[in-house]
C-alpha cells in the first residue's frame, strides 16, 4: 500500500509494545519488533505470525548499548532505506526495589535512567537521520515517547498523584519528557512530529502485573493514532486517551 510506513517499536517483545506492533502490522505497515534478546524477539515475531497471520520483522536492539543501536540503524537503513516512525517504548520500572526520595537507592535510580532516559536519547539520535530522510510535508516522520501518568510533575504534585515512592521510574520518565519537549521544538520547523503519550495504568510485566489496569492491547490502542500522524497532526504534546495530560 502506498501509505505503508516503516515503523520501529523498541522493547516490543511483550506488553504494550508487542500489542502495538501487532496493531500496526494489521494496518499494513512494515513494523520492526525490537528486543534486547534475540530469542525473545524471534519468538514474539513467530507468535504474531501463528496467532494473527501477520508478518513483522525483528531487529536486535538494546537501547543501553551503542553498538547494538548502531547495528539496528544500519540494518533498517540497508533493508528499508528509511524509517517513518520511531516508538521509544523500551524501559524498566525498578518498582521491585525500595525507591524512597529521602533515602534514595542510587543504584536503582541509575538503572532506571540507563534505558528510560539515556538509552531513549541515544536511540533517537541514531535513528534521526533515517527519520529526517523520510519525512515530507505531506507525510511527516514521527517520534513517540511511551510515557506514564507519573512523569507529570504537575499531576504528581496534586493530591491525586500516586506512587511517589517510585523515585527511580518517575524521575527517569519525567526527565525523558523534558527531552521530548526540547526535541519537539527543535524539529518543529522540519515538520517531524514529536510527542509523549501515556497509555495510563496498564497491567503488564513493568508493574509486576498489578491488577485493575487496562489490558496491554487497550494500552496500545491509546498510542496507535499518535504513531500515524499526518501533516495536520500535533507535536510537542503530552497526551492520554482523554486529551492532553499536564507536563
Amino acid at each position: 500500500m502506498s501509505s505503508s510506513k516503516v515503523i520501529l517499536v523498541t522493547g516490543s517483545n511483550s506488553g504494550i509494545g508487542y500489542e502495538l506492533v501487532r496493531l500496526l502490522a494489521a494496518k499494513g505497515h512494515t513494523v520492526y519488533l525490537a528486543a534486547r534478546k534475540e530469542t525473545a524477539g524471534t519468538d514474539a515475531v513467530a507468535k504474531i505470525k501463528k496467532e494473527k497471520n501477520l508478518d513483522v520483522k525483528f531487529v536486535q536492539l538494546d537501547v543501553t548499548e551503542t553498538a547494538s543501536i548502531e547495528a539496528a540503524a544500519a540494518k533498517i537503513q540497508k533493508d528499508e532505506g528509511r524509517l517513518d516512525v520511531l516508538v521509544n517504548n523500551a524501559g524498566i520500572s525498578e518498582l521491585s526495589t525500595p525507591q524512597s526520595a529521602a533515602k534514595p537507592n542510587i543504584a536503582s535510580i541509575r538503572a532506571a535512567f540507563e534505558p528510560n532516559f539515556y538509552g531513549m536519547i541515544q536511540t533517537t539520535a541514531a535513528f534521526l537521520p533515517l527519520l529526517r530522510a523520510s519525512s515530507t510535508p505531506d507525510a511527516p516522520s514521527v517520534i513517540l515517547e511511551v510515557s506514564t501518568d507519573m512523569a507529570s510533575n504537575t499531576f504528581m504534585a496534586t493530591p491525586e498523584g500516586f506512587l511517589h515512592q517510585a523515585v527511580a521510574y518517575n524521575t527517569s520518565k519525567a526527565a525523558a519528557n523534558s527531552y521530548i519537549i526540547a526535541l519537539a521544538r527543535e524539529l518543529k520547523d522540519e515538520g517531524i512530529k514529536v510527542n509523549s503519550v501515556t497509555p495510563g495504568f496498564t497491567t503488564t510485566k513493568l508493574n509486576a502485573f498489578a491488577p485493575g489496569g487496562k489490558t496491554p492491547e487497550q494500552g496500545a490502542q491509546t498510542l496507535l493514532e499518535w504513531c500515524l500522524l499526518d501533516k495536520d497532526g500535533k507535536t510537542g504534546q503530552f497526551a492520554y486517551d482523554g486529551g492532553v495530560w499536564p507536563w
